[in-house]
């Protein structure tokens, strides 16, 4: 089974946590963010390094850029894999991802396979979403949820989708997804004007299109 480890320097990655420790040996680290967005050197504790170290898959939702810079430079050879969840402009992103096992998205529902074994097998369970719909007629009589977005949102709107005609039901799912308690935009992980929540929708609208697709090509 994968280790994964969560660290955080604040309210961020506990529902991440939650979904990802149902399918996978799972640690939440938690760290002090400096008093300062400026300061000349960071300190981790290491106890929190040393829980870190040796993980498959280390996802960051640290939201002060010099703590998770350094955290990742740091840690990154000791890992199989780094997932940035919160960072900010394109330098910054661009300077993680030179380090190689390193991959900031734009969404957490927006992960791939990348071809890297550990990568792919984390990617399997948690990324862009993938349901499998079953219908009797127009009816949804049930929703299986192959791969979830991180956070869970996919099994809620799988959920709530259950019992519903099949006519729009993707563009319900996608609407279903803004009254799920999305954190997406305070990632603030965009510099253009696109919704990070109005994309998370478009990917679960994706989603239940393909699966009622493939439920009428049986």
């Amino acid at each position: 089974m994968l280790k994964v480890a969560i660290a955080t320097d604040g309210p961020y990655g506990e529902r991440a946590y939650e979904y990802i420790s149902k399918e996978f040996d799972t640690d939440f680290v938690e760290l002090e963010p400096p008093v300062s967005m400026f300061v000349d050197e960071i300190e981790i504790p290491e106890d929190a390094l040393k829980r870190l170290e040796g993980v498959d898959i280390l996802i960051t939702y640290v939201l002060h850029p010099d703590l998770a810079l350094d955290l990742v430079e740091m840690i990154h050879d000791n890992v199989g894999w780094v997932i940035v969840a919160a960072w900010r402009g394109e330098g910054f992103k661009n300077q993680l991802e030179r380090l190689g096992n390193v991959t900031c998205p734009e969404n957490m529902c927006d992960l791939q396979e990348n071809g890297n074994p550990i990568f792919d097998e984390f990617v399997s369970k948690f990324g862009r979403p993938i349901v499998k719909v079953n219908c009797q007629g127009d009816k949804i009589v049930d929703i299986e949820v192959l791969r979830s977005s991180p956070c869970g949102s996919t099994y809620f709107v799988a959920e709530e989708m259950i019992g519903q005609d099949l006519k729009d039901l993707p563009v319900k799912a996608g609407l279903k997804l803004q009254h799920y308690p999305c954190r997406a935009p305070k990632m603030r992980l965009f510099a253009d004007d696109e919704c990070k929540k109005e994309m998370a929708a478009n990917f679960h609208k994706e989603a239940f299109e393909e699966g009622i697709k493939h439920e009428k090509n049986k």
